[in-house]
């Protein structure tokens, strides 16, 4: 039996121990933070994700639910070479344990390699993707070639004109020393 799961509330444990998958597709203007980081128009824009729960046993033999997730997206954004439009493209793939408490939580994260999330009956993993997403966002956005050449030196053409008529100064000294 197939069960349907809603990503703005999902039960962790129950999608854990029953192993299931949760494949979604939602349009960007359902994530407002991530929204404000495109530059062009987000109507239509998909963001698509997959969540795989399942049970690991932990080091004392107890069950802990894991959630595998993953999620991709395109951006429009300022290319920080030519200060044209880009598509940037945005993707991650992280696993989460979740256990009972965040003084749990706060304690093993410090101590483990992996991600610890505090388990809930209603998890917001629609938040959580938009959280791995926004962070995945890329600092310098950027063309592999941009489309117009890009200009690497500012001169204006009067500055040096402009440097030549000036006297030089050691030449005022110069004078003075004669």
């Amino acid at each position: 039996m197939k069960h349907e799961y809603s990503p703005s509330s999902l039960s962790i444990k129950a999608f854990a121990q029953a192993g299931d998958t949760l494949d979604c597709g939602l349009q960007l203007s359902d994530f407002a933070r991530l929204s404000e980081e495109s530059m062009g128009p987000v109507a239509g824009v998909a963001v698509n994700f997959s969540a795989q729960g399942e049970m690991r046993e932990d080091a004392s033999g107890q069950d802990e639910p894991w959630v595998r997730l993953s999620g991709s997206t395109h951006l429009i954004m300022t290319c920080q070479r030519c200060l044209g439009p880009v598509v940037v493209g945005v993707q991650f793939e992280r696993s989460f344990r979740f256990v009972a408490s965040e003084a749990l939580a706060e304690v093993e994260d410090e101590e483990s390699e992996e991600d610890v999330l505090v388990i809930s009956r209603e998890f917001n993993l629609q938040e959580l993707v938009e959280d791995e997403l926004l962070m995945a966002v890329p600092a310098v956005p950027k063309h592999e070639a941009c489309p117009v050449p890009v200009k690497l030196s500012a001169a204006d053409a009067g500055f040096e004109d402009s440097v030549a008529d000036t006297p030089n100064p050691f030449a005022v000294l110069q004078q003075l020393k004669k």
